[in-house]
């Protein structure tokens, strides 16, 4: 099962409309095998800077947004593949 990595909804809280958010890197590569609640990329909105984590054990299947591109809220910025 894949599932979407996303920045969670709470870190928009309080920002603009229209604001993106910045990828400022990835802390694992696609096909690496990840722990759930491991680091997998750092995100910086509004100068708050926010660590993406695996929400379950898996493997890191796809990278969509690459490290120093933005993104909106909601959008999807990898793919997970469950280990179960």
């Amino acid at each position: 099962m894949n599932i979407e990595i996303t920045l969670p909804a709470d870190a928009w809280q309080d920002v603009e409309p229209g604001t993106e958010a910045l990828v400022e890197e990835w802390l694992v590569a696609e096909g690496s095998t990840v722990a759930a609640g491991q680091t997998l990329a750092s995100v910086v909105v509004v100068k708050a800077n926010h660590d993406i984590v695996a929400p379950q054990a898996g493997v890191l299947e796809k990278i969509l947004v690459e490290a120093e591109s933005t993104f909106k809220p909601g959008q999807a910025l990898a793919m997970l593949r469950s280990a179960a």
